[in-house]
């Protein structure tokens, strides 16, 4: 059975990129434009990896991370963050929120891939 991928991002086209490299690998994927968004998926869905940006209207990266970990069916989810962020800060801060891994944009999605087979269960 297909594995199935939570995209959070504001921009269309980086959506669309992510969305379009995970559908060809196989993935089903879900998406969401904010933080805010992407909580009307988490209510008991097999959600199997979360990739996210962190600048974001409503509810950016790291609030929606918190809001996943609180969350008993989702609190051992993998979170990849997907950003133009490359500061150790922003890195420690979202680890201690419980990121999984980090990926830099703009990505080349044979690494995404790569991230997310080290990761998915």
């Amino acid at each position: 059975m297909a594995k199935t991928i939570l995209i959070v991002d504001d921009s269309e086209s980086i959506r669309e990129v992510v969305s379009f490299t995970l559908e060809n690998e196989g993935y089903n994927v879900l998406i969401a434009v904010d933080g805010k968004d992407a909580l009307k998926y988490l209510d008991g869905k097999d959600i199997d990896l979360i990739i996210t940006d962190l600048h974001m209207p409503e509810m950016d990266g790291i609030e929606l991370i918190k809001e996943v970990r609180k969350m008993p069916a989702y609190q051992l989810i993998p979170i990849l963050f997907l950003t133009t962020e490359s500061q150790a800060t922003r890195k420690m801060e979202a680890k201690e929120a419980g990121a999984t891994g980090w990926i830099i944009k703009p990505f080349v999605p044979a690494k995404l891939i790569g991230a997310l087979n080290k990761v998915i269960r």
